[in-house]
This record gives C-alpha cells, sequence and structure tokens, in this order.
C-alpha cells in the first residue's frame, strides 16, 4: 500500500530524510520511532502530500505522491499530534466542515454518522468542541482523518496527553481501525507501539535503523531469547528434558518454590522461538506451565541501543 524507494529531504547541507526505503502492506500496523529531530514527522508529512522530497520516489497505492497529489491525498487521512479543530464549531459542523473540505461523495449523512459510531462520538455530535474533553476531541480528530474513508491512516502521537483510560481507548479504536486501513503510528510510548503495532521502523539522522516485526524484535535486534517459566514438576526431571530441545542454548533452575513448582531460566540460539516446543514437551509429560516471559532487554532498551550504535557508526563514518 505505501512504498519509499531511496527518499531523501534535504535542507541546504543538512538531511532532514537520508535515502530511505521501506514499504508497508495492506491492512498493516506499522510503528514509526525516532529521537526528536530524527526525520519522523519529515517522512509523515512527504507521505501525507504536506512536503515535497529533494528526491526518490513515494507511492501510495501505486501511485506517486508528487505526480497524482490529490488522488493520494483521498486515499490518505492524517491525525497530526495537535489535531486541527475548531473549537467554536460543533462536532457535527465539524465534520460536515471536512466532509465538504475533502470533497467526499459519500451520503453526507449516513457516512458522518457511521464515522461517529466508528469513533464512538455520536453521542457528541451537537456539542461544542471546545466543551469536550480532550480524549474527546482527540476521537473527534480522529472522527475527521477518517472521513471519505481513506485506506492509509496516519498518527503522529495520538495519545499524547491522554489519561490512561483514554489511552487504552484510542489504542483500542486504532487497532479497530487497523482491521480494514494500513496505519503508520509516531509515538515516543514504546508500549504503545509494543501493543498496537504488527512492525516497528526506527528512523534515526534521517535513516531506516531498524525494521523488524513487533514480535521478533527483541531476539533479531539483541540477539539470544531469554524466558523465565515457572512450571510444577520434578525440577531436575524438568530441566533434563528442557535441555534436550533443539535450539537451548542455557537452561537452569532460578528458584524453587514451596508449592513443588520451580522457575526455570532458558536461553535460546538467535532467532529460535522455543514457547511451542517448551508447551509440547511439558504437555507430553503432564508437568503445567504456571507463568512464563521474556526476560532481559525490553523495547526501551533495545530503542536506546538502536539509536546509540547508529549514532557511534555515524561518528567513525565521519572521521
Amino acid at each position: 500500500m505505501i512504498k519509499v524507494e531511496h527518499l531523501t529531504k534535504q535542507y541546504g547541507d543538512r538531511y532532514a530524510v537520508n535515502d530511505i526505503s521501506f514499504e508497508v502492506k495492506k491492512g498493516e500496523i506499522v510503528g514509526f520511532l525516532g529521537p526528536n529531530g530524527a526525520g519522523k514527522s519529515t517522512t509523515m508529512n512527504i507521505l501525507t502530500g504536506y512536503l515535497s522530497s529533494t528526491s526518490g520516489k513515494a507511492m501510495v497505492d501505486g501511485l506517486d505522491i508528487l505526480e497524482h497529489p490529490l488522488a493520494v491525498k483521498k486515499k490518505v487521512g492524517f491525525l497530526p499530534e495537535t489535531p486541527p479543530l475548531y473549537l467554536e464549531m460543533t462536532v457535527k459542523e465539524y465534520l460536515n466542515f471536512i466532509y465538504d473540505l475533502k470533497k467526499c461523495t459519500l451520503n453526507r449523512k449516513e457516512h458522518i454518522l457511521e464515522v461517529c459510531k466508528v469513533v464512538k462520538i455520536e453521542d457528541t455530535m451537537n456539542r461544542m468542541i471546545k466543551n469536550l474533553s480532550k480524549g474527546y476531541r482527540q476521537r473527534v480528530g480522529i472522527a475527521g482523518a477518517i472521513i471519505g474513508n481513506p485506506e492509509v491512516i496516519i498518527f503522529d502521537e495520538p495519545t499524547n496527553g491522554l489519561d490512561p483510560k483514554q489511552i487504552i481507548d484510542i489504542r483500542n479504536l486504532i487497532r479497530e481501525l487497523g482491521k480494514e486501513r494500513t496505519i503508520i503510528l509516531s509515538t515516543h510510548i514504546l508500549s504503545e507501539v509494543k501493543a498496537v503495532c504488527d512492525r516497528i521502523l526506527i528512523i534515526n539522522e534521517g535513516k531506516i535503523v531498524a525494521d523488524e516485526l513487533t514480535e521478533n524484535i527483541e531476539g533479531a535486534l539483541r540477539g539470544n531469547r531469554r524466558l523465565a517459566i515457572r512450571i510444577e514438576g520434578p525440577s531436575s526431571s524438568v530441566l533434563s528434558s528442557i535441555k534436550k530441545i533443539a535450539g537451548v542454548i542455557y537452561a537452569d533452575i532460578s528458584v524453587e518454590h514451596e508449592d513443588g513448582s520451580a522457575t526455570f531460566i532458558v536461553e535460546s540460539k538467535n532467532n529460535v522461538d522455543l514457547r511451542k516446543p517448551i508447551f509440547y514437551m511439558l504437555a507430553k509429560n503432564s508437568w503445567p506451565i504456571l507463568s512464563l516471559e521474556f526476560t532481559g532487554a525490553n523495547l526501551e532498551d533495545i530503542f536506546i541501543s538502536v539509536v546509540d550504535e547508529a549514532d557511534a557508526e555515524a561518528t567513525v563514518g565521519k572521521k
């Protein structure tokens, strides 16, 4: 759905985006991460048609953004960090205004009502936007972004400043929208990316420094995968059986509990997922799993590590 090839945006001698390439498939939710000034906003502004690139290509559904700007804009909905709301309007007035602005041809009344139902703001239609909470204002902004049923939605920090319940509500809404649309989500909240996104792109100093499926990023970028598993069964026999599983490079008992269970630390070879083979082995022996979790580097650690490594490589390259 989205294809970026050797995209570059230059301001004098400075590169905001420096020869990046990536693709986003239809129906995929991609987290776009990077420190401040890394090139995230520039890339999103190019994809939405607000900025032109210096060189390279950006395409949406096979259409080049520079060659077919209006056609592409009909396919893309954009929610900037601060939604462009008119506070003196009611929700209904605002959505009708956006409908006209986008030159939407769908049945006006039915479409606006459908959008309001999707983002769950139908009970606020006649309220002035200035009287809504920040969470509801964010929902109104999302409603404006999906007027016209765009196939691609780009979110820039959609939960910034919301309370925990509002954050959960917006996350659930993004997941729901992602069932039928392609979504790029830029955020600094890394737990949000892990909870919502199928894939993670990390950009630093205008270059893509990581591109991995969310479920694989820890193993792919940090090497070995380490599990902490609490199992009920004879500790020595369980440990012996775990060590025989292909891909295990380390296993040991961490804690023996009074209820007859024990917590085992198990480490695998690079890019080997041990969860299924361990489950099958334990089921065969009737040893129940009481808990299982990944230990070691979390997404925040990985993000910092990847950015630091990219900075170090860039420094070496300049010498």
